[in-house]
Parts: structure tokens; sequence; C-alpha cells
């Protein structure tokens, strides 16, 4: 069992991918641009929202300006609106809770932005204790970059061989390597289980309990 276990949010913890799409559509219609289906959102989060806004405006409109008027509208709207219909996966807080009472350390790395993450996690998961939730930060490089793993690692006093990183998507894969950490994919999330096997983690479970299952040996 491993001492430390870090999860990344969106698609892995809470199916967000509904609140994470009206938000940004509020945002786009707000300015004119055209607006998505839901489900293509799920290629278009992962790397934080300014990437979010980048892929989700027209080609001609990618530009710093135009991402950062869309950010404008969304942040307001999405603090009100991102439990709307945001909910646990399910199983995955008899997980959390299981590998709590071993005696594991769990903490959150996501590329949301940090009030967000904040909230959703005390809001889904009050009874759980985290060594840190952290989302997206000013001066902290996004993931893939390793350093919200590192920081996490070290608040915590455990090394990359005692600790797990859990992501549903290629970014949250090449997180875990880039960290020196053992790599789990979950498939339940918002990417194919092809993007994940093409970074070769530890494991891919296809239900929460699997995760039980691998992480006890």
């Amino acid at each position: 069992m491993k001492k430390l276990i870090i999860f990344d949010l969106d698609g892995t913890l809470l199916d967000t991918i509904a609140d994470l799409a009206g938000a940004t559509n509020h945002a786009l219609a707000t300015y004119g641009y055209p607006i998505h289906e839901t489900d293509a959102y799920r290629f278009f989060v992962g790397n934080g929202i300014n990437k979010l806004f980048e892929r989700a405006l027209p080609e001609t409109e990618r530009n710093e300006t135009n991402i950062m008027k869309i950010r404008s509208v969304f942040i307001p709207y999405y603090n009100k609106h991102n439990a709307d219909l945001s909910l646990p996966y399910a199983g995955i807080t008899h997980v959390l809770e299981t590998l709590q009472a071993k005696g594991c350390q769990l903490a959150v790395a996501s590329n949301k932005y940090q009030e967000a993450t904040t909230k959703l996690i005390t809001q889904y998961f009050p009874t759980l204790s985290f060594v840190r939730i952290f989302g997206q930060r000013e001066g902290v490089p996004a993931k893939p970059d390793p350093a919200v793993v590192f920081e996490i690692m070290q608040a915590a006093g455990v090394s990359p061989q005692d600790t797990a990183y859990i992501g549903d998507s290629g970014v949250d894969m090449q997180t875990g390597i880039n960290a020196g950490t053992e790599t789990i994919g979950v498939s339940w999330g918002f990417r194919p289980r092809t993007e994940l096997e093409a970074y070769h983690p530890a494991f891919i479970a296809d239900t929460p309990e699997e995760l039980l299952s691998f992480l006890g040996n």
C-alpha cells in the first residue's frame, strides 16, 4: 500500500463536465461566439481554464485578449454554478474513505483554478482529510509539470516511490511520470482509455473498486 495517493479532480473524483461546458458556453455566448456540445468539452479541458477557453474559441479568435474576456465572464458564473450538475463518480467516496482508514495520506492536484478546486473538494468530501488540495495557482506551473506533486510529497514527508498519482488523462499520466511516482489511470473520466494506454501506466482502473484492489497489493 502506498503511503500517499494524489488524485486529479475533474474526470477522476468528480464528473464536472456539464458545469464546465455550461459556464464556458455562457461566456462564449456573452461575446457572440459559437457554443459547443457538452461532449466536446471532454477534449477541451485538462490543461487549465485559459487553455480551455483557447480551445473553445473559434480558431481565428484565439488570442490573449479574447481568452481573458471569456475568463472574466466564466469565473464569476462558474463560481456560482460549479456544483449544479457535478457529482462524485459512483463509489469514489468509498474508495477515499477506505484508503484513509488504512492509513494512506490523500491529496488533490488539479489544473482547475484553486478557488473552485477547494470549494468542490470540501463540498463533496467533507468528512475526508487531505494533506493538500491544490488547484492551479499563480507562480506554480500547471500539470504535466511535476511541481505540484513535488510540493505535496514534501508536505506529506513521502518519497516518489511511496506515492501514487491517479488521473484520467494523458496530462495526468505524464505528470506522474515526470514526478517519478507510480502512475494509475482511470477510464471513467473525460478521455478515452487509449489515451491512457499510450503512457503505459502501472494500472488502469475501469471502476473505483478496482483502485482498491490494485492499491491494496
